[in-house]
């Protein structure tokens, strides 16, 4: 019997202009997935070439592959349809990508996420491809680049190798402007780490610790150590900071933190103690690009509490974004005698429900989604009516 899923998936955006190389970056992810189950989201007419399979394209398709992947060709009305097919607990999936068309409105389909009904899903980020070497004429062609650059969480300047060092810093420069706080990573091929997108350790039946070898591990055998070599340096277009404190955050200065976050920072998860503010619950993070939500989780019993964060992003100072974190911890109270009341100030960092420490989370509560009603909660309610 399946398991229920008790971890909401992943939808990302795959974005770009014909040619940028959004297929070989969608290939490059399901090559060096690491286990991680994978669906996706065809939103064009044509072909996808998966591990070395070619799978037609058709609307209203689904094909099961062995390797675990499942690929959907569909319009973009049929998005809701297939989402819900994908979430479903036989399906089994840990991220979901949607091929956005090379003349799509990527922003369309962000939005329809954003504002679907599936608790299912949790934005995963809108990820935009640019040729580096067709860049200029391609905007010249489609200036509305411009705006999709404009709603990006992350950026990859692909086929760098096709272009010189200052054309690339040039290149660089005008789409980190275009695409303002967005991550901003170079690659070839279509190479980057799929640690930007999701993460293997945190698959939630936690399989494979121990498992056969699978395809994508015979494809690395068989490229050799050259291409092993050149994965391996893949992380060093990125920046990641983890950060741990035992002492719980002043909600204030953490949502001031987050709404000031550093240009290139793309993704924070992880969870957050606030001590007063919400003495039953630690908070979830989920932030990628400009989208945050919190989701309040009940602590454990005997659960040490603990804020615990990883911060990921290009261009960004590591040593900074952990002196702001820390700068975020509540203010130590000083020690008095059992049984004496503490000052009002003192009240928030003692871990008092008190009306300012209520207060406090007000900035956080307003990224706390509320939970759906049951379906058939809705219905007797429209009944009703």
């Amino acid at each position: 019997m399946t398991p229920p899923r008790t971890q909401q998936i992943p939808v990302v955006v795959l974005a770009g202009f014909l040619g940028s190389g959004k297929t070989t970056l969608l290939n490059h992810l399901l090559r060096n997935r690491a286990g991680t189950r994978i669906g996706v989201i065809v939103n064009d007419f044509g072909s996808i070439e998966i591990d070395a399979m070619t799978v037609a394209g058709q609307v209203g398709s689904t094909v099961s592959l062995g390797n675990g992947c499942l690929c959907c060709a569909v319009d973009a009305s049929e998005l809701d349809t297939f989402l819900e097919t994908l979430t479903r607990p036989s399906a089994r999936l840990d991220l979901i990508v949607i091929e956005a068309s090379g003349l799509a409105e990527p922003q369309e389909l962000v939005r329809m996420l954003l504002a679907s009904e599936n608790p299912h899903i949790l934005y995963g980020g809108l990820v935009e491809v640019v040729d580096a070497a067709e860049f200029d004429g391609t905007r010249e062609r489609h200036p509305e680049i411009d705006r999709h650059l404009a709603v990006a969480d992350l950026v990859v300047l692909n086929k760098t190798d096709r272009v010189g060092e200052a054309e690339r810093e040039r290149l660089r420069r005008t789409v980190a402007k275009l695409s303002g706080p967005a991550a901003v990573i170079s690659a070839v091929h279509g190479r980057i780490d799929p640690e930007l997108l999701f993460d293997p350790a945190m698959r939630p039946d936690g399989e494979e610790k121990t498992r056969q070898l699978t395809f994508e591990d015979l494809l690395r055998e068989e490229a050799g150590d050259g291409h092993d070599d050149h994965a391996g340096h893949l992380h060093a277009a990125y920046e990641s900071v983890d950060f741990t404190s035992d002492v719980p955050l002043d909600p204030r200065r953490f949502i001031a933190f987050l709404d000031s976050r550093p240009e290139g920072l793309y993704r924070i998860k992880g969870f957050a103690d606030f001590g007063a503010g919400d003495r039953d619950n630690k908070y979830a993070l989920h932030a990628v690009g400009r989208f945050l939500r919190f989701v309040p989780q009940p602590w454990a019993r005997g659960e040490q509490r603990l804020t615990q964060l990883v911060l990921i992003g290009a261009g960004i100072d590591a040593e900074a974004v952990g002196a702001g974190l820390t700068a975020c911890r509540a203010e130590p109270t000083e020690s008095r005698e059992p049984g004496e009341s503490p000052e009002p100030e003192q009240a928030s960092a003692d871990g008092l429900d008190t009306p300012d420490a209520e207060r406090a989370m007000w900035g956080v509560l307003r990224y706390v989604q509320q939970e759906p009603e049951p379906e058939d909660v809705r219905e007797e309610a429209a009944a009703e009516a």
